[in-house]
């Protein structure tokens, strides 16, 4: 079980690299920062999950649930911000 989740560990990590290349890469629009932080908040609750079945605990789960809320509530909150042309 830890040689599994060691490998789920490290990539998670990759990706969420990769999402932060694509968050401060000088010529995305908000849009594709936007794409790339979610993406990430994906990594880092996956991470949670992972890190929730490598100890057999459940006290994770909480976390996971508000990290997603957050995280669901953000998307929606820009995307409603961009679709009203507020963009500078």
């Amino acid at each position: 079980m830890t040689t599994t989740t060691t490998i789920a560990f490290v990539l998670l990590a990759v990706a969420a690299v990769l999402n932060v290349a694509r968050i401060v890469r000088p010529k995305s629009g908000l849009a594709d920062r936007a794409l790339g932080l979610d993406a990430f908040l994906i990594s880092v609750v996956s991470g949670i999950a992972v890190l929730a079945a490598r100890t057999d605990s459940d006290l994770y789960l909480d976390l996971i649930v508000a990290t997603s809320l957050l995280g669901f509530l953000s998307t929606v909150t820009l995307a409603r911000f961009i679709e009203s042309g507020d963009v500078g």
